[in-house]
């Protein structure tokens, strides 16, 4: 079923259930404000029978009794199918008129008016019937019993149904009517923005849908959809741009070792020539095979950070390793470390974090690396530290080497960046970016620091897992 169909349905059952409810509410009230009104006008025909009856029993004039019993003849037509009866002490029928075929009146609702003073009884087919204590001085208490049918009621209460549910019907289809345009035209800006989201394709995604200059639902569902799109460009765009970068650097060293290789086969060499050649081709497939592992590394940080392997990490030893590491690696480079004493009342798990510690050795492994690349004949060591303070622990790296100049650094986390001043110096411009990654992946930050001809600060900020001590030192 399609929201169009469903929202009329639903706002026709809305209206449908209203106007029934306020058409059993008219029928009631009507009803009841008739039925009190013709109990109301029995009990006057009571009151005026008994008065006239017992008037013209206490004069003992039998014409002036005649008299009066023409009068009631004539005032008993007014009403349908009427009977009053007047009942003594002794129950006993003294005065009656209309009609002389109805049931007696029961003697329960006789003791019930001597009782009460005032009954009523609600019959079938609008019949009612009501009786009263009537007191007379001279001959004491009567009982007047009044019975009829309220058929100019029960005329008016079947009309009134009939224009009800006539009335309910007719609405109910013009409302079904209604709703269904009402559901359509409520619902045309969503077909708007559904017919400009299929037009939407990975080659043109800068096209934004033209629904989101309102306040209301669709709007506000077309501009997180804006949002969305931003987003998807910035990161196609960044993917385009990774690949071409990524391709500049692979086809650099693929280039290298094809021109070494087309070189020594052009003519005969010597075996010293051709040790110089594979030389010089084993270190361009070394080249190759850093940068390959670096974009692979870039494709794993940038991984759903749920699908990571995560375990207790200790910093401390972590960056211990990587300082053995680089020593292999950058023999000539000078590294010092330092730590500082664990926050108080927390010793139970010094530098630990929650994280995959392959990834972090990465992290780490780079800006030792890079530390030592630029600060390569500064004749000053590289400071790595480890602190800890209000639950995070930062890794810092300091050197005193070349540096970068300002507008450098706000570029030193795109891909395959490298400032003009380290051209020279190997590398892909691959570590920092994988480093922000990593961090990003760790829920940590990365920061760098540098002033050009004057050194570099990169500083790492993770959030500690830690279990404080029973005592709560």
């Amino acid at each position: 079923m399609t929201i169009r169909t469903r929202l009329a349905l639903q706002f026709a059952a809305i209206l449908a259930i209203t106007l029934l409810l306020f058409s059993l509410v008219i029928y009631f009230f009507t009803f009841r404000s008739r039925q009190d009104f013709f109990t109301e006008s029995l009990f006057a025909r009571a009151r005026i029978v008994a008065h006239v009856y017992l008037d013209g029993a206490n004069r003992g004039d039998e014409s002036s009794q005649a008299s009066y019993r023409r009068y009631l003849r004539q005032f008993y037509r007014t009403l349908p199918e009427e009977q009053v009866r007047v009942y003594n002490t002794a129950n006993q029928v003294v005065f009656q008129e209309g009609q002389p075929d109805r049931a007696s009146v029961p003697m329960d609702l006789l003791a019930a008016v001597r009782d009460g003073g005032r009954q009523v009884r609600l019959e079938d087919n609008f019949r009612q019937t009501v009786g009263l204590l009537y007191h007379d001085l001279h001959r004491g208490y009567f009982v007047v019993v009044a019975s009829s049918v309220d058929a100019d009621s029960r005329e008016k209460m079947r009309n009134l149904l009939h224009i009800l549910l006539a009335g309910l019907l007719v609405s109910f289809s013009l409302v079904s009517v209604g709703g269904w345009f009402f559901a359509r035209q409520a619902l045309r800006p969503m077909q708007r923005v559904v017919a400009e989201v299929d037009s939407i394709t990975a080659s043109d995604l800068h096209h934004r849908l033209s629904q989101a200059d309102g306040q209301d639902e669709v709007s506000h569902l077309a501009q997180r959809f804006n949002r969305l799109l931003d987003r998807l460009e910035k990161a196609f765009a960044g993917q385009r741009t990774f690949v071409r970068d990524a391709s500049h650097e692979l086809r650099t060293p693929l280039t290298a070792l094809i021109g070494e290789l087309e070189v020594a086969l052009l003519q005969e060499r010597t075996p010293a020539q051709y040790r110089r050649v594979l030389q010089s081709t084993l270190d361009s497939a070394r080249l190759l095979k850093d940068l390959t592992n670096g974009l692979l590394q870039i494709a794993r940080a940038s991984d759903d950070p749920s699908q990571i392997s995560r375990s207790p990490v200790s910093l401390d030893q972590l960056l211990l390793q990587a300082h053995e590491e680089m020593q292999r690696r950058q023999p000539a480079c000078r590294i010092d470390l330092a730590f500082s004493d664990p926050q108080p009342g927390y010793e139970a798990l010094p530098y630990t974090v929650m994280g995959n510690e392959a990834l972090l050795l990465v992290a780490l492994l780079n800006i030792l690396e890079n530390a030592c690349k630029f600060s390569t004949g500064c004749g000053a060591p590289v400071l790595a530290s480890l602190t800890s303070a209000g639950g995070e622990l930062r890794v810092e790296v300091r050197d005193e080497g070349m540096g970068m100049s300002e507008a450098d650094r706000q570029q030193v986390f795109v891909p395959f960046f490298r400032a003009d001043n380290v051209r020279t110096v190997p590398g892909h411009g691959i570590g920092l970016p994988l480093t922000a990654k990593i961090m990003s992946l760790h829920s940590g930050t990365v920061e760098v620091l540098s002033e050009l001809g004057k050194g570099t600060q990169v500083l790492l900020t993770l959030p500690a897992l830690r279990e404080k001590l029973p005592n709560g030192r």
